[in-house]
């Protein structure tokens, strides 16, 4: 790790809390009162601060954007059940937390497991949304296919099984100063994407009581839920998103195939996707202007028809 890109301004971000679903969440905000709603879900093993390249931006472009620390994570509040993880519960954080901003809608955007929720918000709380983007994250259905077929995504997934074990996987983390971490993060194109004071935070953050296992208790909580559905037999559910939708994605992304961004038109009526070849997992840290443009153009096109 480096520490070449230089250090994000907190002063460019105000720290709030609010209570919805019944669950206390930090969160950030930065941008005027009175601009458009832009709700941003950060990823494992990450907080708010996975967001700290797109913030400024997307205040200057006159948005009010908000990035939560989702429950469990950081500073927002870790319920101690498995049960408390689930998508539902996930999704419902997300509308009351557009609610509590005093809006209807928003813009919703989420990377990695954030990216997951806002596939999950577009498709069960379409009322909440007015455009969705979401970041190297898979609409659910077609990962689940996928994986049934693919070996080489089944591979790439092995963490997924891994972290249903208990206890292990926390233990894991925790080695060497939570070395795991650095190498997670350490998966970019970019040498200077994460510096070392990024590392440190994320470190510190994924450290605060409780807040590993309520990480690894979003896995837990969605291998359930997966493994109930296949034994009784279910139908596959209607994960279709009608809202306008962008999927931006990093195409050097070790742990999701690129076959994921192709056949979607089965389940999302509005599709725009953007591949940046020299980008990992981690695409708005390797391409943090590519990502903001992107979004920006997205919201403003829309807003303009």
């Amino acid at each position: 790790m480096t520490s070449q890109t230089p250090t994000f301004d907190e002063q460019a971000v105000t720290h709030e809390r609010a209570t919805v679903n019944g669950i206390g969440l930090h969160y950030v905000t930065a941008g005027p009162a009175d601009g458009d709603l832009v709700v941003l879900l950060h990823g494992f093993p990450e907080f708010w601060y996975s967001w700290h390249n797109q913030l400024p931006s997307l205040a200057d472009a006159g948005y009010r954007v908000v990035a939560p620390d989702l429950r469990g994570y950081n500073r927002s509040e870790k319920p101690p059940n498995v049960g408390d993880y689930r998508v539902d519960e996930l999704v419902a954080d997300v509308a009351g937390l557009i609610e509590h901003c005093g809006r209807d809608r928003a813009h919703v955007v989420g990377h990695d497991w954030g990216g997951l929720i806002a596939w999950h918000v577009g498709s069960d709380r379409p009322d909440v949304v007015d455009r969705l983007a979401v970041l190297n994250a898979p609409h659910p259905t077609r990962y689940e296919r996928l994986l049934r077929s693919s070996p080489t995504q089944i591979a790439k997934s092995w963490y997924v099984f891994y972290f249903q074990l208990p206890v292990l996987p926390e233990l894991g983390f925790r080695l060497n100063d939570y070395a795991a971490v650095e190498s997670i993060l350490g998966e970019t194109v970019r040498p200077d994407a994460f510096t070392d004071e990024d590392v440190e935070r994320y470190k510190s953050a994924l450290a605060t009581p409780g807040a590993l296992t309520a990480a690894v208790n979003y896995y837990r909580a969605l291998g359930r839920q997966r493994a109930r559905s296949m034994l009784t037999g279910g139908d596959e559910p209607d994960r279709s998103v009608d809202v306008p939708t962008l999927l931006l994605w990093g195409e050097r992304d070790f742990a999701l195939d690129l076959e994921l961004t192709e056949g979607l038109d089965e389940w999302v009526s509005a599709l725009a996707v953007e591949r940046i070849p020299d980008a990992s997992h981690w695409v708005q840290f390797d391409a943090p202007d590519w990502v903001n443009e992107a979004l920006v153009d997205f919201f403003t096109d829309y807003s303009n028809n």
